[in-house]
């Protein structure tokens, strides 16, 4: 459902009350990784004895090369790529190669491992590529040797080709996304007019491509991706959009479905036939009064927060926090730090580019506590650097997702942008739609692509093995209440509940939930019956001078110590988890 200065996902911002929270999430990680060989290094056991041509990689049983393209701490990267067709589900597909896409691969791989263990951060717009060469590391340690680990970057996302785009060139999409809608009623014909030119020059700079970038065209890509390495079996694990993605596949295709995991899950009745921006809120307030109360569990240096309530009340200190961000609105900070770095710092930038970022992933507490508080004590400077500045995105892949999915066009949505407005009042009044909600919604009602997927969610789905479904108590973006639609859409699943707050079970430490997680991926083994797992991590880390996290629990079982050095090596490193 899948980064910027402690996340690069683009949220919803609110304005006025600071009780106005989040639609959704357009995740899409930081740092764009292309396909360039990093070094060359010897390939040693690597389980299959590989045929090298020149400087490339070809394994019995697959049916594409392979560069090597890095390594991890030791282990192998290589990187390859496959062409699919523009629509997956043609009957007649087009034989010619300008009428594909090029989706990029890289595999992270282990010395005994047969299988391959597809991973998708989430988004819709993050890279797996990226993922996998920050964080496999600690998805290896997490997951164990027996699976290679292979991601990729799905149709229209990051280096596959082409990438979806409604701008020419960069400089256009500077110049012309950097909008800031503050009062989406006083300003509903400015966000009409704006959302009219998007929506046609998506169509215009994409062409034909542009109504095949969707989830379930995806979905099927996954198979094309399956055939390449010769393997039969789907076996998966999907974080946020990732878990929608793993939802489609195994509506689509329940017969290759041997080992899917869903995490951090999204309602997929409401993401394709629905609104599904109101459901994926309802937990950010119970998110927010988790901050403000593990604030007050901890001291200081954890949380210099701790300092601005005598009380030790969370509701006191919610109240301090919340008034000051809520005065932001109608009075904006000038900061001046010289004359070629100053701006304005409002409301909007401090709760879409520091809070809600933060609540996704607890890791970043501490952070923006620090930030928090000096701004409450007069010292700006700080929250400018960091939250001061709307970056633009590198590709529009996750509108063109978002809008090809769901429920978009003349046929759902009233003309007008009065008729919206009226339409929209009812949740304007009672949720806590934003401003970024009202622009989504006029570009739903200007997109005018048609739907190139025929897929309907259903319920009691018989897949050829259960889902393992993950999920935390407290998520701002991917409430329990998407995990439990889930459950009840495939048959003999099974949810696994992580006691804490995060956006999916990675968002914290749990030793419990991953030896779930291994039992399911190497012998099939599922929960007998809904299962929770507590969190083994603070939520207020800093990291010491050597960058490493010193509050670590200590077990009697090295491996449970490996799983949990890399589950908060995980947390403090990867910025959002999709």
């Amino acid at each position: 459902m899948n980064k910027r200065t402690l996340t690069g996902d683009v949220s919803h911002f609110s304005q006025g009350k600071f009780q106005q929270s989040i639609r959704w999430i357009l995740l899409s990680l930081v740092a764009i990784l292309g396909l360039t060989v990093f070094h060359h290094f010897e390939y040693l056991s690597l389980g299959r004895k590989p045929k090298t041509e020149l400087n490339t990689i070809k394994y019995s049983g697959e049916h594409i090369n392979w560069e090597p393209c890095g390594d991890l701490k030791g282990d192998p990267l290589e990187c390859s790529s496959i062409n699919v067709p523009i629509d997956q589900f043609a009957q007649n597909p087009d034989p010619n190669p300008n009428q594909t896409f090029a989706i990029p691969l890289m595999r992270l791989r282990a010395a005994k491992a047969t299988q391959n263990l597809l991973v998708n951060p989430g988004g819709p717009g993050a890279s797996g590529i990226d993922l996998l060469y920050r964080r496999g590391s600690q998805l290896r340690a997490i997951v164990g040797e027996g699976f290679h680990l292979l991601s990729f970057d799905p149709r229209g996302v990051n280096s596959s080709i082409p990438a979806a785009s409604c701008y020419p060139d960069d400089e256009t999409r500077r110049r012309l996304s950097g909008s800031s809608i503050l009062n989406p009623l006083l300003e509903a014909s400015t966000i009409y007019a704006w959302a009219k030119n998007f929506a046609q020059a998506c169509s215009d700079t994409m062409g034909e491509y542009a109504s095949y970038i969707n989830t379930p065209q995806t979905a099927a890509d996954m198979n094309s991706i399956l055939n390449a390495v010769g393997q039969r079996d789907m076996i998966y694990w999907g974080f946020s959009y990732g878990s929608l993605l793993g939802q489609t596949y195994a509506g689509l295709f329940p017969e290759r479905t041997q080992r899917v995991i869903i995490d951090g899950v999204v309602n997929q009745f409401k993401w394709y036939d629905g609104i599904y921006e109101i459901e994926s809120q309802v937990n950010v307030e119970e998110v927010l009064d988790g901050f403000f109360e593990e604030c007050l569990k901890t001291d200081n240096y954890s949380c210099p927060l701790f300092d601005l309530t005598v009380s030790k009340d969370p509701r006191v200190l919610s109240r301090i926090v919340r008034s000051y961000i809520d005065d932001l609105g109608p009075n904006p900070l000038n900061v001046y730090l010289n004359s070629s770095a100053y701006g304005i710092l409002n409301f909007d930038h401090v709760w879409r580019n520091g809070v809600l970022p933060a609540l996704y992933n607890p890791a970043g507490w501490s952070f923006l506590a620090d930030v928090l508080c000096l701004l409450i004590r007069g010292d700006a400077t700080r929250a400018f650097l960091a939250f001061g500045t709307n970056h633009p995105q590198r590709d529009e892949s996750s509108k063109f997702v978002t809008l090809n999915d769901g429920l978009s066009g003349p046929d759902h949505w009233p003309q007008s942008s009065a008729g919206l407005i009226h339409w929209m009042l009812p949740y304007l009044l009672n949720s806590s739609l934003t401003p970024s909600d009202i622009s989504l919604y006029f570009l739903k009602q200007q997109w005018k692509l048609p739907r190139t997927h025929s897929y309907v969610p259903r319920r009691g789905v018989e897949t050829a093995h259960p889902l393992l479904i993950l999920s935390t108590t407290y998520d701002a973006i991917t409430p329990l209440v998407s995990a439990v639609s889930a459950n009840e859409a495939f048959d003999r699943s099974q949810i696994i509940e992580v006691e804490g707050y995060g956006h999916s079970s990675l968002a914290v430490a749990s030793v419990c939930v991953v030896k779930h997680v291994r039992a399911f991926l190497y012998e099939g083994i599922m929960p007998s019956n809904y299962t929770k797992c507590e969190v083994d991590s603070p939520y207020f880390i800093r990291k010491n001078k050597n960058d490493k996290v010193p509050t670590r629990l200590h077990f009697q079982d090295p491996e449970d110590q490996i799983i949990h050095d890399a589950q908060l090596e995980f947390v403090t490193g990867w910025e959002v988890i999709l």
